[in-house]
């Protein structure tokens, strides 16, 4: 043997006895990563980001995803193998996996967590258990006594190799099945497995076209009609068939048709299963897009007045020197179409691009005016797409066949290789704030890290900046652009404040409405004109209460009150969706005098339908939108003129656009203004300068009528004249007096458990840990939240206030994630749910 030889040997040796491991991220609330062996059949097919099978513990089979593959072996644990491969290629790139840790750092929840949240349940997989006769045992030996039950499932299983829990139900006729398996289970007479199944499947549809024989060759065409001539339902099939692919008008080509479009009328099914089998046919089965293809001429894009040219070149300059840019625009001075142009220009240079909007609402128009102009080319992300509509839009960004992305928050965690642009529509809006479960990040500030990793360009659009955003402006973080008239002839709307108080004592209101706000949607309605009624509350009345006893309903689980529906006639808890017939008598008293307090969205349509029964009232909240496509009909028919007043909470404040709107009514501005939050007066001035905006956004100047019980209060001076920089002024000393964002930091600790005497104490020793280790001016509480009862579990809070400058913030996340495994280490709080919010919004 030659010397090249031998060393060959030696090289082909070594090679097998390497072993490759896998650390792979599992979707569960555990820190870190679990190193599982890589089999020699599939080591072809791992790499990082690969989606994998794998067992964790005795019995859960988990997909995870693939962070490193290395030849370092455990030293803890003797290491499980990868069950099986799951894709050809990554389903998840680097820059995700680098984007997924940040999070999970960032914002104190595991990677798990963040792959959980990140991953379509598509891409997900689900085990099902089932059962089939034990190999090993003789089943039916006579020492073993079955019950009536038992035999009827192993007999079952004779005749059948496995059955899943449902097809046992089914059997016995009953629902209660566990006892009877784990009696089956203790005689050893059956095996308990997992079948994991793929939760995506392909959209396919059967094809149908003519085989070739008869495409090559007239006179086999000839011979086949002749042969048909006497079986007349299978010659219309294939008449039908010639005249849809128009080779009865001389065109050879072969062509596929739909089988469902063949099979029209009064023809035959069977008829064409003969044909399909006498290899006349040929029937396939086609994988197509779930995605709605857009048919049609694109339309270019509007040209730019001269004031949104001077905001897109002051744009791009700053994107020049890698700035996110924040474009303070007010309502319709026409951000879009700057957003619009530089997309183009993204895309035309070979980027991705991902535009975020806050809300479902606001994508239904949005994503209207981007069809018209990037067509098929957009994909669009959200919770009503089904799963296997999620996953489509994952696979297409994944392989570049879209690289245009219109989407919610969740849409930050797309597959994006090459991204160029990230726009965030809306920035102020609390709608980015993921709040349960974690990560509970913020889509605006995860999209500035996420470009940052690309390298890509960041626009934040806003006619209300929230103050963060815009002190980083001021600061030279971000660059400032502004825009501050409206686009061609729209003028801002003219305000006028309807006081509640002294209408109601000179008894001049009519239901919730003021004479001010009657008066104006008669005048509306009279010129043909629509109104938008806003009220950020749905239902029909916040609560029941007794006349006699003042007993109020309250949900069992959480402690909040049920709110009345009158369209459903059932009282509804909106935190845990526990749902309550309407009694009729007092459950405290037995009074039958129980009366609806306060009114929603639901009651002021019922109330306009009584006070102007010739209009068209449309109702849009949560409990009217959730079906798939709501949302596009109800804006469909308002921007049509088939709706002349349409009542909603704060989706209608979200950059809708209509040009027939004269009017805008706002309930209930007081208890926005009063809530108790520090936030509660730039909430109270983005919603409703916002949802003014929607008012005269073209040639007519607009109206807004605000009715509330304290017209002299100072934020409504500044919300009527449309002052934000004097709003910021005023609320900026406000946050640097009292220590809060943006010149500190917040955490926000939140502790749950269904004890409350257990809660508080374990958050009262958690309080006094930080408070040793912080500072008292640093540590806020504990307290009980407004509601403090959710789900059967206590809530109490603890907030972390951390100045900017002098502390290490990451030092502190580490401290205070240690402070809180280490109460939980003590016995009593050991079940103690404990979780954290940076940056609470």
């Amino acid at each position: 043997m030659s010397q090249l030889e031998l060393n060959s040997d030696i090289d082909e040796n070594f090679e097998e006895r390497i072993t490759y491991f896998a650390d792979v991220i599992l979707p569960i609330p555990l820190p870190g990563t679990y190193t599982y062996r890589i089999p020699k059949n599939l080591e072809e097919h791992i790499e990082r980001g690969s989606r994998v099978v794998v067992q964790f513990g005795k019995k859960k089979i988990l997909t995870g995803v693939v962070k490193e593959v290395h030849q370092t072996v455990p030293k803890v644990y003797e290491a499980k193998y990868v069950l099986d491969s799951l894709d050809h290629a990554p389903v998840v790139n680097s820059y995700q996996l680098d984007f997924f840790a940040w999070l999970a750092q960032y914002y104190m929840c595991t990677v798990g967590e963040v792959l959980n949240a990140a991953m379509p349940s598509g891409l997900k997989l689900t085990s099902e258990s089932l059962i089939q006769l034990n190999p090993e045992s003789d089943v039916f030996r006579s020492e073993v006594e079955y019950s009536e039950k038992e035999l009827t499932i192993l007999n079952a299983l004779k005749s059948s190799d496995r059955l899943s829990f449902d097809q046992v139900s089914d059997v016995l006729g009953v629902k209660m099945i566990h006892p009877v398996l784990k009696s089956l289970l203790q005689k050893e007479s059956i095996l308990l497995f997992e079948q994991v199944k793929d939760k995506f499947k392909p959209k396919t549809v059967k094809t149908i076209r003519l085989s070739d024989q008869f495409l090559e060759d007239e006179t086999v065409m000839q011979l086949l009609f002749e042969q048909l001539e006497k079986k007349q339902k299978q010659q219309a099939i294939l008449l039908k068939y010639l005249s849809l692919t128009r080779m009865d008008e001389g065109e050879s080509e072969d062509k596929e048709i739909l089988k469902s479009s063949l099979l029209t009328g009064d023809l035959s099914a069977s008829s064409l299963k003969t044909l399909v089998k006498n290899e006349i046919f040929v029937e396939t089965e086609k994988v197509i897009s779930r995605l709605d293809e857009i048919e049609g001429i694109l339309q270019e894009n509007h040209v730019l007045s001269t004031g949104q040219e001077e905001a897109r070149l002051a744009t791009l300059q700053a994107f020049e020197k890698n700035k996110p840019v924040l474009l303070h625009g007010v309502t319709g001075s026409g951000k879009t179409e700057i957003y619009i142009n530089l997309i183009q220009e993204a895309l035309e240079n070979g980027g991705q691009v991902l535009y975020l909007l806050p809300e479902i609402a606001l994508t239904t128009q949005i994503v209207s005016r981007l069809h018209k102009v990037f067509g098929s080319a957009l994909g669009v992300y959200h919770s009503k797409y089904s799963d296997n509509e999620r996953v489509e839009i994952w696979n297409g960004v994944n392989n570049g066949k879209i690289n245009l992305v219109a989407g919610v928050r969740s849409s930050v965690f797309l597959p994006f290789d090459n991204l160029s642009l990230i726009i965030v529509d809306e920035e102020h809006e609390s709608s980015f704030k993921q709040y349960e479960p974690a990560p509970r990040y913020h889509a605006r500030d995860a999209a500035i890290w996420l470009a940052h990793l690309h390298q890509a360009n960041v626009l934040m659009g806003t006619a209300t900046p929230s103050i963060d955003s815009y002190q980083n402006a001021l600061d030279g973080k971000y660059q400032l652009v502004e825009l501050g008239q409206r686009f061609g002839e729209g003028k801002l709307p003219e305000f006028e404040l309807a006081n509640i108080l002294t209408s109601r004592k000179s008894k001049r209101m009519k239901g919730d409405f003021t004479p001010e706000l009657l008066e104006g949607i008669k005048s509306a309605l009279e010129k043909k004109e629509q109104v938008i009624i806003f009220q950020n509350r749905r239902g029909y009345s916040p609560y029941l209460i007794c006349n006699d006893c003042n007993h109020v309903p309250k949900c069992q689980s959480c402690d909040v009150s049920l709110t009345y529906h009158m369209h459903n006639n059932v009282l509804i808890c909106h935190y845990c969706g526990h749902k309550e017939s309407v009694p009729a008598i007092c459950d405290a008293c037995g009074s039958t005098a129980i009366k609806t307090v306060g009114f929603g969205t639901e009651k002021l349509e019922e109330d306009l339908k009584l006070l102007f029964p010739e209009a068209h009232i449309q109702r849009m909240d949560q409990d009217t939108t959730r079906s798939k496509y709501s949302y596009q009909h109800i804006i469909d028919r308002f921007e049509r003129g088939e709706t002349d007043i349409l009542v909603g909470t704060q989706m209608l404040s979200k950059g809708l656009d209509f040009d027939k709107v004269s009017l805008v009514g706002v309930f209930d501005y007081d208890r926005i203004v009063h809530f108790p939050d520090f936030r509660s007066h730039e909430r109270a001035f983005q919603l409703i300068t916002q949802v003014s905006g929607r008012a005269g956004r073209k040639d007519d100047k607009g109206k807004v009528i605000l009715q509330t019980g304290e017209p002299d209060e100072p934020l409504l001076y500044k919300i009527r004249t449309g002052d934000y920089k004097s709003f910021f002024q005023a609320e900026i000393l406000e946050r640097q007096n009292f220590q809060y964002p943006p010149f500190y930091r917040l955490i926000k600790v939140i502790l749950k458990h269904k004890e409350k005497n257990i809660l508080q104490d374990a958050s009262k020793k958690y309080a006094s840990r930080l408070i040793g280790e912080l500072g008292r001016q640093r540590v806020l509480g504990p307290q009980q939240p407004v509601i403090s009862r959710i789900r059967n579990l206590y809530i109490e809070e603890i907030y972390i206030k951390i100045e900017k400058k002098k502390i290490s913030i990451n030092k502190v996340k580490e401290l205070v994630y240690k402070l809180g495994l280490e109460v939980k280490q003590h016995n009593e709080f050991k079940t103690l749910r404990l979780y954290f919010d940076v940056d609470p919004v």
